[in-house]
């Protein structure tokens, strides 16, 4: 373990000591000590790209007992540490990477421990309830960055990361408006140090925006195949037997995290609903449509779902 007693570089912190953290160039990282609570899918893979990257000089992982044990085999962190405070010290930058109901128990631990000057973001799919439950936790001295980087898979634990999760994808900074711009640009360079394209974001915005593109779409598939579930045997096995690339990708998805995504819907209550009663009215006007024989409505919504996936293709992003 590195002492860490080297001269400061970068920014001042919020009125007390020199910030540790220095933009990402040919010869230095972004971080010199980057601790990542949360070694699941984004995690570990955060932990590979910066270890590939060179972004930070010594990454502390913390996570519990048994995942640990797991991060240690493969190699992907210099140090671990189950205990938050501990993991937390001296470092001037930390990612929190655990379901988002869980980030206020998690501030509430960390945040004494937090050194002057010190980064806080997170990866998180909702925003507002990151700053409310966050926010007001945090020392006058630490800079808080709430991030959400548009990435990942049905997988999860540390043996599913891998370094190229983010590359050309987006990350959205929701940064409170008294940020200070040097962390901001801090967290932007780590992220793009990953391969991903940055943007701010307002942190309503952001979430109602996630609430059509990720949360509704996942509330959707697990709806559809708790529906299959609910069918009698007989039909259940011929569904499964004979289940299609629709229903397939529906399962896909479905197969997500319990209880990340069980933490997304109540923190983005608000948004999710209001998008989903717009669904639910346009899937009534489609079904009305089928009912009577409207084929121009029909073709007119199939043709819009087609130049959708065809914008996604020309923008990389399908």
């Amino acid at each position: 373990m590195r002492s860490g007693s080297r001269s400061p570089a970068g920014f001042h912190g919020a009125g007390t000591s020199r910030q540790r953290c220095r933009i990402m160039t040919e010869a230095a990282p972004v971080f010199r000590r980057l601790t990542l609570i949360g070694l699941g899918l984004i995690g570990s893979s955060l932990a590979r790209a910066v270890r590939e990257n060179r972004l930070a000089d010594e990454i502390v992982a913390c996570d519990r007992a048994d995942i640990l044990e797991r991060v240690a085999r493969l190699g992907i962190a210099d140090h671990c540490e189950a205990d938050p405070a501990q993991a937390v010290q001296n470092a001037d930058a930390v990612i929190l990477c655990v379901p988002v109901g869980a980030f206020a128990d998690m501030a509430e631990k960390i945040a004494p421990h937090l050194a002057p000057g010190c980064i806080l973001t997170d990866v998180g799919s909702t925003k507002q309830s990151v700053i409310r439950d966050v926010g007001p936790l945090l020392p006058p001295h630490v800079h808080f960055v709430p991030g959400h980087p548009l990435a990942g898979t049905e997988y999860s634990g540390p043996e599913s990361g891998f370094s190229t999760l983010f590359r050309d994808r987006w990350t959205l900074l929701t940064p409170p408006p008294d940020t200070a711009e040097e962390a901001i640009e801090a967290v932007s360079a780590l992220w793009r140090g990953c391969g991903a394209q940055v943007e701010i974001m307002e942190p309503a915005h952001h979430d109602r925006v996630l609430a059509i593109v990720s949360h509704l779409p996942h509330l959707i598939a697990f709806t559809i195949c708790g529906t299959a579930d609910d069918l009698a045997d007989e039909s259940r096995q011929q569904v499964l037997k004979f289940a299609a690339s629709g229903f397939r990708d529906f399962t896909r998805i479905a197969a997500s995290d319990p209880t990340m995504w069980r933490d997304i819907f109540l923190n983005n209550r608000d948004a999710l609903l209001e998008m989903l009663a717009r669904f639910t009215e346009d899937a009534q006007a489609m079904a009305r449509a089928v009912r009577w024989g409207d084929e121009d409505y029909i073709v007119d919504k199939i043709e819009r779902g087609r130049r959708i996936r065809r914008n996604l293709i020309e923008i990389n992003q399908a």
